[in-house]
């Protein structure tokens, strides 16, 4: 399972209106390869469900995930900082081994 944290949550909610997509839209997760540790975080909103997507709904979000990144991202969980050390989404992620300064990328 994938989760959110509360302010994760009010932000994609936030975002969601911003960029027009309707509060039910789909966030959809994934990793590909990149990044200084190897492999990279992507995220993105989206309508629709493809063949093969995991979906999890945590707090009210609807989250997809291809079943390739899922291996990686299980038992992840999504925060927002708004703080000024760091502002952005973290992955808060149980499986990574290595993870580069900025934390969007890691290794497994």
């Amino acid at each position: 399972m994938i989760t959110v944290s509360e302010t994760a949550k009010t932000k994609l909610a936030q975002l969601m209106t911003e960029s027009g997509f309707a509060v039910d839209s789909y966030l959809r997760v994934g990793v590909e390869g990149g990044g200084c540790s190897g492999l990279s975080y992507k995220m993105d909103f989206d309508t629709e469900m493809r063949d093969g997507d995991q979906l999890f709904e945590d707090k009210g979000v609807k989250i997809l995930v291809d079943k390739k990144s899922f291996l990686y991202l299980v038992g992840t969980e999504l925060e927002f900082s708004g703080g000024l050390n760091g502002k952005g989404f973290a992955f808060n992620n149980p499986n990574a081994t290595r993870t580069c300064g900025c934390g969007e990328s890691f290794a497994v």
